[in-house]
């Protein structure tokens, strides 16, 4: 697996964490009755610090981790990670970034459609956080489909 992969792994599977972690209280929030605006902000801020912590974080032990088992693979003290990015790897994350923007859009999209249903304007801040994350996991798992078909 190559360096790339590894990146997108990571995040594939933190994002997929972020998600359980935000539908599990949504949930919690609509079975307690304690579906309120302040709750659900709350919820988008932790729901956003945590992407971006968790990613950082992530990143770099992926990082560490490669160049320890790189240096344990060779014997050498100090191991080279190839991570320089080709043309191949430019189109693939373009691809993958078309694929997350489009679900991304699509998402907006429903959300703006619980006005019509009239819905409070909390269920469109819900969905709207939801579709990002979707939209993050659908993409990354594009990248990596991409990867593996060697395009």
């Amino acid at each position: 697996m190559s360096f790339k992969q590894k990146n997108i792994a990571v995040s594939l599977v933190n994002f997929a964490l972020i998600l359980g972690f935000f539908l599990f209280r949504v949930i919690q929030m609509l079975q307690s009755d304690s579906f309120t605006s302040t709750n659900i902000f709350r919820l988008w801020g932790i729901t956003i610090g945590l992407a971006i912590v968790v990613t950082i974080i992530g990143t770099i032990l992926t990082h560490i981790v490669s160049a320890i088992i790189e240096a344990i693979r060779t014997g050498k003290d100090d191991p080279k990670i190839e991570d320089f990015e080709d043309e191949r790897d430019q189109l693939i994350d373009l691809r993958g970034t078309r694929i997350t923007y489009t679900v991304s859009s699509i998402g907006v999209f429903l959300s703006m459609l619980t006005f019509v249903f009239d819905q409070p304007p909390l269920v469109m801040f819900t969905l709207l956080i939801f579709s990002g994350l979707v939209a993050q996991i659908v993409g990354d798992i594009s990248r990596l489909v991409l990867y593996r078909r060697g395009f």
